[in-house]
């Protein structure tokens, strides 16, 4: 009878209580990128609902090369290279940490995929060693329509930098892109993985010959992706090709270098300081530093104040919701969240590795303290929150409807093959207080300071997905799944 009472007890406990699967939603955050696709879509594509788009990107000067592919970075149309490449690369992180995992899920294959879509775009757009493209399509002429991709009739300028036009941010994240990717690749395909590395390598250099920030050169993505300076994405190729090669001279800029970040208050597709400081950090307990440890250790020291300052452990930690979700940011707060969890989870894997703690100014931390940690943001996202909502799109029950999202958000082509024209969209679909008729499975929007979000087209600062918010978030899915 005693037992009867306690499997009813529970029973009530429960009831209403979704369960949070990870692995579905680590499945959905590599989705999504089939749903950011541009150019001509394979076979195998599963989101059925997206066709061809921008066939001709770079066709409209003979002098560029062949641009299709790759991904259109947000809910608009235009192909970016300095988020595309930040993706990229931490895919390629994502899926170097967490390779096992991935496979025991059957999401491995899914993951090179979708790193290879991005790698084979970002070689078109290296066709020497001192030029690369860095945008496709006009901001002002994209954001002025609502079209889908696949009957856009925006503009489709190209920019590039070059060694007249510099940008060493956006060649040494580029750079890292193909580093990273390189090492996915070894154990898959050894010759792609070799001209990964050659492009690294040239355009490495290429940063290092040619200082500058990128938006001087390209000054239309300065508007939306503006970078503060290039010296975090020098540091953070240097540490991904040290990784890749083994060579001496990576490891020697890092440590010559005199800005190690200091102590940083996010990581992102503009500030690569935490992610550097975090990968130094690894070589260092790794003993692959060597005679450099040393001089590196403020890297590691400023890497793990940031991880403790996120757990609440720091000496300046971060603001959180009332809800519980860290706040940095109020444009798209998740991908913040996003790449903060993920060094966290990486962390606590080079923590078991090496039997160690983190010792923060508050607290001596465990691996398993802050696997704990990750799991309550991931939470948060999946729906233990105040609204009681997913804010990823189809996970659960209750996920947005409505994100700021062209494609999604506008009947598929294959339903309706009616052209979408430039104002049309906007009063079609960009008004119409409706569902969107597309599910962009995996898409992840963002909450407000306050814990609320309002499910509109029009909130383009919560309810616009992004590729770079996905990325880290596969290596935390991956973590915990």
């Amino acid at each position: 009878m005693r037992v009867l009472v306690i499997v009813v007890v529970l029973l009530v406990f429960f009831e209403g209580i979704e369960c949070l699967d990870y692995g579905e939603a680590l499945t959905k955050s590599l989705l999504f990128y089939e749903g950011q696709r541009s150019g001509k879509l394979p076979p195998n594509q599963r989101v059925q609902w997206r066709d061809n788009s921008a066939l001709f990107d770079g066709s409209a000067n003979r002098s560029t090369p062949n641009l299709e592919g790759g991904y259109y970075d947000a809910g608009d149309n235009l192909k970016l290279g300095f988020p595309m490449a930040f993706t990229i690369t931490m895919l390629s992180w994502s899926t170097i940490e967490y390779s096992n995992k991935l496979k025991a899920k059957n999401e491995f294959q899914n993951a090179v995929t979708a790193i290879k879509w991005g790698t084979d775009y970002l070689i078109k757009a290296h066709p020497t060693a001192d030029i690369l493209y860095g945008e496709v399509g006009q901001s002002d002429s994209d954001h002025q329509c609502w079209q889908r991709p696949e009957d856009m009739t925006t503009l489709r300028t190209t920019y590039r930098i070059d060694d007249q036009n510099p940008g060493s941010d956006l060649a040494a994240e580029t750079a890292a892109a193909f580093a990273s990717a390189s090492i996915v690749f070894r154990n898959i395909d050894i010759n792609y993985s070799f001209q990964l590395l050659k492009h690294a390598q040239q355009l490495f250099a290429f940063g290092l010959k040619s200082p500058g920030i990128y938006q001087n050169s390209i000054p239309d993505a300065g508007k939306i992706y503006a970078s503060s300076g290039y010296q975090d994405e020098m540091l953070w190729a240097a540490a991904w090709l040290y990784k890749a090669t083994s060579k001496q001279q990576y490891l020697d800029y890092i440590s010559s270098s005199s800005d190690s970040g200091g102590l940083r208050t996010a990581f992102s597709w503009d500030d690569k300081y935490v992610g550097a400081q975090v990968l130094v950090a690894n070589l260092i307990m790794d003993g692959k530093a060597g005679s450099a440890a040393t001089r590196l250790a403020r890297f590691k020291q400023q890497g793990e104040e940031f991880i403790c300052s996120c757990v609440g452990k720091g000496s300046n930690n971060f603001k959180k919701t009332q809800g519980g979700l860290l706040w940095f940011l109020p444009w798209n707060n998740v991908q913040y969240v996003a790449t903060a969890t993920f060094v966290t989870a990486v962390y606590s894997n080079y923590l078991n590795a090496n039997k160690a703690t983190l010792q923060c100014s508050a607290a001596s931390l465990t691996p398993s303290d802050l696997t704990a940690f990750v799991k309550s943001q991931v939470d948060y996202l999946l729906g233990s929150n105040p609204l009681k909502m997913s804010y990823m799109v189809g996970f659960g029950s209750k996920y947005p409807q409505q994100i700021h999202h062209r494609a999604a958000s506008i009947v598929s082509i294959k339903k309706d093959k009616r052209p979408v024209s430039c104002q049309g969209g906007f009063d079609d679909w960009f008004n119409k207080n409706a569902p969107n008729p597309n599910v962009l499975d995996g898409a992840v929007v963002s909450t407000d300071e306050n814990d609320a979000y309002s499910d509109s087209r029009s909130n383009y600062q919560h309810a616009e997905p992004t590729t770079v918010t996905n990325a880290p978030l596969l290596g935390v899915f991956a973590h915990l799944a």
